[in-house]
């Protein structure tokens, strides 16, 4: 297989503004990363500063947490306003949920410790660690990977605490170095079925590959049985990436939590969201009744959560952030979908099962918006309408037991 070497985005600019009550100064920034040509991989990962700070020395409560965050997705009874300071988390999961990532994080273990205790979540927070193509891989040394692996790994336990948590690692590229297949075989063999979590896109959309043939070979990694695929949409706004764009995979959009006083009020589009159509990938099944809206070809994003700069996440990150920070982007909703997917317990056989149920709501509106939030507010480049669309998909989760 082609390889490509990794590689981070850095983004020059740094914005500023003031929205839904955070200071002026509020402003957002990439992790520390390497320019990379097209081709390379990227994470889809902001950090969130405020007043100037980026690291807390106790939970930020103006951010999203894990009793929100599971609050506003269903996956715990409703509290009004699911406060970012509520007390109700999950106490769900089952079987496996592997994220991928680069190299070795050697703090992720005892910052998974930590995070769980704070907001007592319990459950099991002993971490499995893979690494492709053979061991060691690379230590990242507080990098921006270090970053996004914790992340990933604390917002797949927020959602499902009782999953396995495997991190599989790769040292180049994540199709290349087998990292996929081997994470979902392994999966499979030791836990019968599961979710993977990939919050990394190919940089430089459906031109990473070089060519529409050459995307389409790789879709193929993604179908062990038993296993359901989730990857993050992006984070330029309209536009499609590699893997979510495969119609083997979810693809994770971006929504933005709006509040009130504290209090959730609604949900709007993340203006930094992926979305768009492909123009290599066929329509698949389960789109069919949205294919008016997709160019008879596959639509991106499936489904979104949280993922916006105006509502991030606490996460505790002892290399990168030496404590609590606050991170966004559609990093943060893959591994919260593959969470509410695995606490849902439904585990289906393939992407393509899971997603053909979900699409089939579609057709009945009253089940749809039981189901789902039906984000109509804001724009990527495309505004959020009614149904599904190229920002949040067919919307953000309210009913997980449908998942």
């Amino acid at each position: 297989m082609m390889k490509r070497n990794l590689a981070l985005i850095v983004i020059l600019a740094i914005l500023a503004f003031a929205v839904n009550g955070f200071a002026q100064d509020t402003r957002v920034t990439p992790p520390s990363s390497v320019v990379g040509p097209p081709g390379h991989v990227r994470t889809p990962l902001y950090l969130a500063i405020r007043d100037g700070k980026i690291t807390f020395d106790a939970v930020n409560y103006a951010y999203e947490t894990p009793s929100s965050i599971a609050c506003v997705y269903g996956v715990t009874q409703l509290t009004q306003g699911c406060p970012t300071d509520g007390t109700l988390v999950s106490t769900g999961g089952s079987k496996a949920i592997a994220v991928v990532e680069y190299g070795n994080y050697s703090n992720v273990q005892n910052d998974l410790v930590t995070f769980s205790n704070q907001f007592g979540l319990g459950g099991n927070t002993s971490i499995i660690n893979l690494c492709y193509p053979s061991p060691p891989c690379p230590a990242n040394n507080g990098t921006g990977w270090d970053l996004e692996e914790a992340l990933d790994v604390q917002y797949a336990h927020a959602m499902a605490p009782h999953a396995q948590i495997i991190v599989v690692s790769f040292t180049d590229d994540p199709l290349g170095d087998g990292a996929e297949q081997g994470g979902a075989q392994y999966i499979a063999t030791n836990y019968g079925a599961g979710e993977m979590s990939n919050s990394w896109t190919y940089n430089g959309g459906e031109n990473w590959c070089g060519s529409g043939d050459c995307e389409l070979s790789y879709d193929s990694d993604f179908t062990q049985p038993g296993i359901v695929y989730f990857a993050s949409a992006g984070d330029d706004g309209l536009g499609v990436a590699y893997p979510s764009i495969s119609p083997n995979v979810v693809s994770a959009g971006g929504s933005q939590i709006n509040r009130t006083d504290g209090n959730y009020e609604s949900e709007s589009c993340w203006s930094g969201s992926g979305g768009g159509n492909s123009v290599y990938e066929p329509l698949p099944q389960y789109q069919l009744y949205v294919a008016n809206r997709t160019n008879q070809m596959r639509g991106s994003p499936d489904r979104a959560a949280d993922s916006s700069g105006n509502s991030p996440v606490n996460i505790y990150s002892s290399s990168y952030c030496g404590g609590w920070c606050g991170v966004y982007g559609t990093s943060v909703a893959s591994p919260t979908l593959a969470g509410i997917s695995n606490f849902a317990g439904n585990f289906k056989s393939s992407t393509v099962e899971d997603e053909g149920p979900l699409y089939g709501l579609y057709v009945r509106p009253v089940l749809y918006e039981t189901v789902f939030y039906d984000v109509t507010m804001g724009s990527n480049g495309s505004p959020a309408k009614q149904g599904w669309d190229e920002c949040t998909g067919l919307g953000t989760p309210r009913k997980p037991s449908y998942f």
